[in-house]
């Protein structure tokens, strides 16, 4: 199997996994404590190979210190669209226009870039989850919800460019991509974890005791997710990576009509299918 088609298969892999990490948080109707109890679980999946793998030299310290603090603000803006909005909503906007955002950093940090036709499936791809996320027939009420759960949602999209390149910066660094994504693991579960107590202090063991079980294994899945992602990013471009990556958004919204009974339509499936396009144009003439 060559490279390329080995980052293909990883992103994939990526993103099935990443879409499956979403329909746990989300099913457990606490996104907040979910997603600290997840976070936990993928520190405990990468905990055995902190005996085997090296620690991160000094001189890339203060570039992963900065990586992992994106990491926590991508995380915080993420659960604060969850919670607002639906898995079916909320996912495509921050997972759609993830590529965009990683695309346009990775111009100024990565050197990296894309032909014009690639540009043009971007930015169609990211037009897309627009339209996949925009509500139709509800209430005044409901559209403010859905404003405030938007607002959120490209935030974790900024949040998600931001950390695709970091970590494409960091992880291209190493000798030993491990080193990144074992160190990774084991120190961002902390943040999401500091909030979801402070948060939930006077009743922390009815809060964890329904999402513990979904939790640890989204935490397991999601660990798996992130970790193909990562060795992605050492054999394509970060943002390509980005793209083929976020094709979960029709994995998550089909989780999302099926499972949590929430609206599809055919609107949803036209612009679900615009953004595949838009991504393959990206892959094909990126």
């Amino acid at each position: 199997m060559t490279p390329t088609a080995l980052a293909y298969l990883l992103c994939f892999v990526s993103a099935v996994t990443v879409a499956a990490v979403g329909f746990l948080i989300k099913r457990g109707g606490d996104v907040l404590v979910a997603r600290s109890v997840m976070s936990f679980g993928m520190g405990l999946t990468a905990l055995p190979f902190a005996f085997v793998v090296p620690l991160p030299p000094v001189e890339i310290i203060p570039a992963f210190t900065l990586a992992v603090a994106v990491h926590w603000v991508y995380q915080t803006a993420m659960i604060s669209a969850l919670h607002r909005g639906d898995l079916s909503m909320v996912f495509p906007v921050m997972r759609g226009l993830g590529p965009l955002m990683a695309g346009i950093f990775a111009v100024f940090v990565l050197q990296e870039t894309f032909s014009p036709a690639g540009w043009l499936g971007l930015t169609l791809a990211s037009a897309a989850v627009i339209v996949f996320a925009l509500p139709a027939g509800k209430t005044d009420g409901q559209r403010a919800i859905d404003r405030s759960a938007l607002f959120f949602a490209g935030l974790t999209a900024v949040g998600i460019g931001a950390y695709t390149v970091t970590d494409a910066y960091v992880i291209r660094q190493l000798p030993k991509p491990e080193t990144f994504i074992v160190w990774l693991f084991l120190i961002d579960w902390i943040g999401v974890a500091v909030i979801a107590v402070i948060r939930r202090w006077g009743r922390l063991a009815e809060s964890y005791r329904p999402v513990v079980r979904d939790g640890l294994i989204g935490g397991v899945v999601g660990a798996i997710s992130y970790a193909a992602a990562l060795y992605a990013f050492t054999l394509i471009d970060a943002a390509l990576v980005a793209a083929l990556r976020e094709t979960s958004i029709i994995f998550a919204a089909l989780m999302g009509a099926i499972w949590l009974k929430e609206g599809f339509g055919i609107r949803r499936v036209a612009a679900a299918a615009t953004m595949a396009c838009g991504l393959l144009m990206m892959q094909v003439f990126g």
